[in-house]
């Protein structure tokens, strides 16, 4: 139950440990002896009076003012305290622990110039739960995510506001409940280090691409489930047909359904109700497919960009230099980003448009309209499709791209910025909106396979059924339909339809 940092590359599901089930983060020697390493030669930098961007200098249009070697703990500090500009929501609290604990990751490579115990401050207050009030706007993904890193810092200097085990004080008042030391002051370098860099917008798309993979596994038991209740054609998922194409998330996905609705009396074969299914369900392991390969593609981004040192200027002891750069810049995660969000509206698209096929009686093979009995008098599931219609439809503006805008900033210094953290930021609006759909469409399916009275459910389709079941009840007369969604997703964010399934049949692939 504790992660190591400086032995291994953080994966995915470290950053996950850690934020969400409170794994243990403790750092390893060799790397703290690296960072003391790459102290020394920042403490010899300015003792030798020597220019270097951040260190002796002030910072973005500022940067050819000299500072001295008296002045360089108030430039950090003044940095920080102008910096914390930041404006709306506060960021969840799994993501701002994401946000430490990539940012400790970070400094622990040697490249960045602080002292030991900046890094052994964030190590503890991650440890015992303090948790900075980050406000989510304000960040143009570079320099790095100025503003809203800067929030963290005032906490460990006693300023802000922080959580401290769920409860918003005082950052002062947080950290001392925790026993926690607040730094006295930060010393050269050490402001730049803690702000220049990427963690907000990796850690926001971090968890978004987590959460992400988990829906598509629930998106591939929401087409097994409204196959059942439409009687569809199994044909399409034939491994020889995705063979032919050679995408491995298409090739994947056919192979989860064929799994989920193993053994079921609903499913049909080509020709023997019609020759073919519409293609939200004949496309699917193609539509589903090109989903998965993309968060596969990000997930790989993500976990590279986790690893990587992104601050400025950065450190190199081995040549005693210290070398300005732009790792900092959010270009290389703030395309991905866009890109996950595309994919995600995708989830939606497909799922809004089954629903569709499975309300409307010219198109859901016998149905009654709206999935109710005695229609008319009840409304049934009409405006379930109108609600799932609006959430797609408000993806469509979410998904335009963040980062294809750019305005300069510090006096045209920083003439291109990435926007890569409003990226992360819309792809998260966009998979909670997705989310809710799929679990409209878990709901409407279940309601279609009562109404066709299907005997036997599949293997895998079966553990689902029941699990929704047992949360929400066949819709003979109308009700208030938002608690049905509500208690579905819940179930989706808990994963618990997903462990059920997979209990049964094995694990899913994404």
């Amino acid at each position: 139950m504790e992660i190591i940092i400086g032995k291994e590359r953080l994966s995915l599901q470290d950053l996950m440990n850690v934020t969400r089930k409170n794994y243990v983060v403790k750092i390893d020697d060799s790397a703290m002896e690296k960072v003391k390493i790459a102290r020394k030669l920042v403490e010899d930098y300015v003792d030798e009076g020597r220019i270097s961007y951040g260190i002796t200098t002030g910072f973005g249009k500022f940067s050819d003012q000299v500072i001295s070697k008296e002045q360089t703990g108030t430039l950090q500090k003044n940095l920080i305290m102008s910096h914390a500009c930041g404006v709306g929501d506060p960021l969840p609290l799994d993501v701002v622990r994401g946000i430490m604990l990539l940012r400790i990751n970070n400094l622990s490579k040697g490249h960045s110039g602080v002292r030991p115990l900046i890094i052994n401050t964030l190590i503890d207050m991650l440890n015992k739960n303090v948790t900075p009030y980050i406000p989510e706007k304000g960040s143009l993904g570079a320099s790095g995510d100025l503003a809203p890193l800067s929030h963290m810092v005032l906490v460990m200097l006693g300023m802000g506001k922080a959580y401290y085990n769920g409860e918003l004080l005082p950052g002062a008042e947080a950290m001392k409940k925790a026993g926690v030391e607040i730094l006295e002051e930060l010393s050269s370098k050490e402001g730049l280090a803690l702000i220049n860099g990427t963690q907000v917008m990796t850690s926001v798309g971090a968890h978004v691409t987590y959460d992400g993979i988990n829906l598509l596994k629930h998106l591939d038991l929401a087409v097994a489930l409204s196959m059942e209740a439409l009687n569809g054609i199994i044909c399409a998922f034939d491994p020889r047909i995705q063979e032919l194409r050679g995408h491995e998330g298409q090739i994947k996905t056919a192979e989860n359904v064929r799994r989920i609705l193993n053994g079921s009396s609903s499913i049909t074969k080509q020709g023997e109700l019609r020759t073919q299914d519409a293609y939200v369900l004949r496309c699917s392991p193609q539509i589903h497919g090109a989903s998965k390969d993309a968060l596969d593609f990000i997930r790989k981004k993500v976990e590279i960009e986790m690893d990587a040192v992104t601050d400025n200027p950065i450190i190199f002891p081995d040549t005693d230099d210290v070398l300005s750069g732009g790792n900092f810049h959010g270009q290389p995660m703030a395309l991905p980003f866009d890109f996950l969000g595309i994919a995600l509206s995708e989830v939606a698209d497909v799922s809004e448009r089954r629903i569709e096929r499975l309300v409307n009686p010219s198109l859901n093979c016998g149905l009654p309209a709206f999935l109710i009995e005695n229609g008319g008098l009840n409304s049934g599931f009409m405006i379930v499709q109108y609600s799932a219609a609006s959430l797609v439809s408000e993806n469509k503006v979410l998904a335009h791209p963040a980062s294809v805008d750019s305005i300069p900033s510090s006096a045209n210094q920083e003439d291109h910025v990435s926007m890569g953290t409003i990226a992360a930021r819309k792809a998260g609006e966009i998979l909670k909106n997705s989310r809710k759909v799929v679990a409209m469409e878990l709901l409407s399916a279940c309601q279609g396979i009562d109404l066709r009275r299907v005997e036997k459910l599949g293997a895998g389709t079966s553990k689902a059924y029941d699990l929704i079941r047992e949360v929400v009840t066949y819709l003979d007369t109308d009700r208030v339909m938002y608690l049905d969604i509500d208690a579905v997703e819940n179930l989706i964010m808990g994963n618990s339809i997903v462990e059920n399934v997979e209990n049964a049949i094995g694990e899913l692939n994404i």
